[in-house]
């Protein structure tokens, strides 16, 4: 099934909401063959628009509207002592920006996080070539960003990040999870912050929130953050 306009969608069939089980989902997404780069991106990611490897999408899910884009003003973004501490304890930390292809360094550090922190769930054995599809798409100018105790030390972290021309798209943070205490996660986008702003890109987007998902309320923890309001609707600021 198809919708017409400024950009023609097509849409799944309805499906039990992963976050959500009492809610019906469902998601309309770009048609494969239509022609995408990082500024065409970078213009659905306003529209409360992401991808999954190629794949670029939004929820459109029947009486809910739970699932919101969220994106922090990087220029106006204020740490809180959680994250100054963080930048601190991790002050000695190199990070290293890569190509978009997943080594087997990359690989062994992305099955041992998937396996240790979300076992039993559908990633948590995947083999390279899904990894790979998840994280990259051949049109998209993505970097992976690589997080070692020294320059060619020990890697502790991985972010995946989507680098478009007013935005950086957090797409996966992947870590060491013997090094949790670090908080690396966090650690990720308060450096992906820092790189908005040192190349003056005003935003930097961090996925989907639920504000009933509890693995997602530290999304909303950055402050001030705007979330997608829907189709026609606009941003809203929360400070």
């Amino acid at each position: 099934m198809s919708e017409q306009g400024a950009q023609q969608l097509w849409r799944t069939a309805p499906h039990t909401c992963a976050y959500l089980p009492e809610q019906t989902a469902r998601l309309a997404f770009i048609p494969p063959s239509t022609p995408l780069d990082g500024q065409r991106y970078g213009l659905l990611l306003e529209q409360g628009f992401r991808r999954s490897g190629p794949f670029v999408y939004r929820p459109a899910c029947p009486g809910c509207s739970a699932c919101r884009s969220l994106r922090i003003p990087a220029a106006q973004f204020q740490p809180r002592r959680r994250h100054r501490r963080c930048l601190r304890d991790n002050a000695e930390l190199y990070v290293e920006p890569r190509s978009p292809q997943m080594t087997q360094e990359h690989f062994a550090l992305y099955r041992d996080y998937l396996h240790r922190r979300h076992p039993g769930s559908s990633m948590g054995n995947p083999g390279w070539r899904e990894s790979q599809g998840f994280l990259a798409a051949d049109w998209c100018p993505t970097v992976f960003y690589e997080l070692r105790t020294a320059p060619g030390g020990r890697l502790l972290a991985v972010t995946v990040a989507d680098i478009l021309p007013r935005a950086l798209s957090a797409v996966y943070t992947f870590f060491d999870p013997d090094e949790q205490a670090r908080g690396l996660g966090t650690l990720a986008i308060l450096w992906l912050l820092r790189e908005a702003r040192r190349t003056g890109r005003p935003h930097v987007y961090l996925g989907y929130w639920i504000a009933e998902a509890q693995g997602m309320a530290y999304k909303a923890q950055y402050r001030p953050h705007e979330r997608y309001r829907g189709p026609g609707a606009g941003w809203e600021r929360v400070d």
